[in-house]
């Protein structure tokens, strides 16, 4: 047999350096905290970061870690609980491929474990860029979504690798902790079926924690089931049923010269990102549209996998929680189409369950047009139709959203969306200063100074 990937996984988490990194990729790392740090704070009055924060404060590490919105925990539950407040709204970036996932869940662990461990803001970059780097190429291998699997499987193995990154932990343990983590993390996607609860923002905040606990009782000596992946009752043989290949990485011998970090996409508005281009699309309408009482029928012609997550399931008609609503191609089409705006208001349950709202759903249509399939993940197309009473009929077809890789969004973009999120709580002089010192993020020594902004 080859070199074990678990392996070649550690030895590719021990090498890289900060050095090994591109601008691009150091760069789009600060862009990423930014934008992470919008989305958590949109996400603290949510119960279920309530619920997370109410766990943590039983818990006391030694090293401990700060807990975003006040107060410290162990690494593990900081992890889950930041982990919760970046990926609530569904508002935090994506990476589309066989298996879609949303790579800046990796944050949470860096900045925990950073902390906890005193780790430099370049080494806290460079194990940004390594969790990215395994993660989306691990999507790109296979899909787990086919076998009925969660894609934060994924990430208990990215997390893992970036906690032990900054633990300093070498070859054998750090082979030893994706041993562990992939033993023991094998998530359901039924978290993503039907009507959606609280845990589906949790998930990948669970797998991370998991991670750091893998990569902690790793560095003590724990040792972990090998070969992880090859083996006879390994992660191959039973969860992805696939002897999938992985692509050299970023800087590993023959890989690519930049990084996967500079693939992944931010998100524009706050919804499951296949319904980006659709809720573009409609916006674009409603300028045609004017009187949206006047529309007498809205298909949307979507893909496959747009149509199995966010397409199919009735419950997308008539969404009972903010996780449903925000995991509707109905939805998001029809509310954009009635307030010109998609954002953090649009999925309270005032909203998704107002009397406009279900009518105009009852004309909604979703359907499956195999001919868009194949430009995806490429793309992410659909077509949007609508009927008018007057007999006029528009139609706008969007393949790259704003902040899609294909249609990035600027620096100015991106602040202007950490300032919209964090202003309102925290004002104008505290946002200045996160900002600050996110763009100066290789230069920081302790980031328990950043985090402290947010008590």
């Amino acid at each position: 047999m080859s070199q074990p990937l678990a392996n070649r996984f550690a030895e590719y988490a021990a090498g890289l350096r900060f050095e090994d990194l591109s601008p691009a990729a150091i760069h789009e790392t600060k862009r990423r905290l930014i934008d992470s740090f919008a989305t958590a704070v949109g996400a603290m009055p949510s119960e279920a970061y309530a619920i997370a924060k109410k766990g943590a404060s039983r818990v006391h590490g030694h090293p401990g870690a700060t807990v975003l919105g006040g107060g410290k925990s162990s690494p593990e539950w900081a992890t889950f609980v930041n982990g919760l407040l970046i990926r609530y709204l569904d508002f935090n970036d994506t990476y589309l491929s066989l298996e879609p996932a949303h790579p800046s869940d990796n944050l949470a662990p860096v900045l925990a474990v950073g902390e906890a461990y005193q780790c430099s803001g370049k080494e806290m970059i460079t194990a940004a860029v390594l969790a990215y780097e395994i993660q989306c190429r691990l999507c790109d291998a296979c899909s787990l979504r086919k076998q009925g699997v969660d894609h934060v499987t994924y990430g208990a193995l990215s997390s893992a690798l970036a906690a032990g990154k900054l633990m300093k932990l070498d070859v054998p343990r750090l082979t030893h902790t994706v041993g562990i983590a992939g033993v023991c993390n094998t998530a359901l996607r039924q978290t993503r079926s039907g009507e959606l609860s609280y845990w589906k923002g949790c998930a990948f905040a669970n797998a991370a924690r998991n991670g750091v606990f893998a990569a902690t009782v790793a560095g003590d000596g724990m040792t972990g089931p090998a070969p992880i992946f090859e083996g006879d009752l390994g992660f191959m043989m039973l969860v992805s049923r696939d002897n999938f290949t992985v692509a050299p990485m970023g800087a590993e011998k023959g890989g690519a010269a930049d990084f996967m970090i500079n693939k992944t996409y931010i998100k524009f508005w706050p919804a499951e990102y296949h319904s980006q281009s659709a809720i573009d699309a409609a916006l674009q309408l409603r300028t045609e549209i004017g009187d949206v009482s006047k529309v007498a029928s809205v298909d949307i012609f979507t893909f496959e996998a747009s149509y199995n997550i966010i397409g199919k399931y009735k419950e997308a008609w008539a969404p009972k929680t903010r996780e449903t609503a925000d995991h509707s191609l109905p939805y998001c089409t029809a509310i954009a189409l009635l307030d010109g705006d998609v954002y953090l208001e649009q999925f309270d349950p005032e909203r998704f369950t107002s009397p406009d709202v279900l009518q105009l759903l009852t004309k909604v249509k979703v359907h499956l047009d195999e001919a868009l399939t194949p430009r995806y993940p490429n793309g992410i197309p659909n077509r949007i139709v609508v009927k008018l009473t007057d007999g006029r009929t528009l139609t706008r077809e969007v393949e790259f959203p704003r902040g899609h890789a294909g249609n990035p969004m600027t620096d100015e973009e991106v602040v202007a969306k950490f300032r919209r999120s964090v202003e309102p709580t925290y004002g104008k002089d505290k946002t200045d200063r996160i900002l600050d010192r996110c763009w100066d993020f290789d230069k920081i020594t302790d980031v328990s100074e950043l985090l402290a902004i947010f008590a």
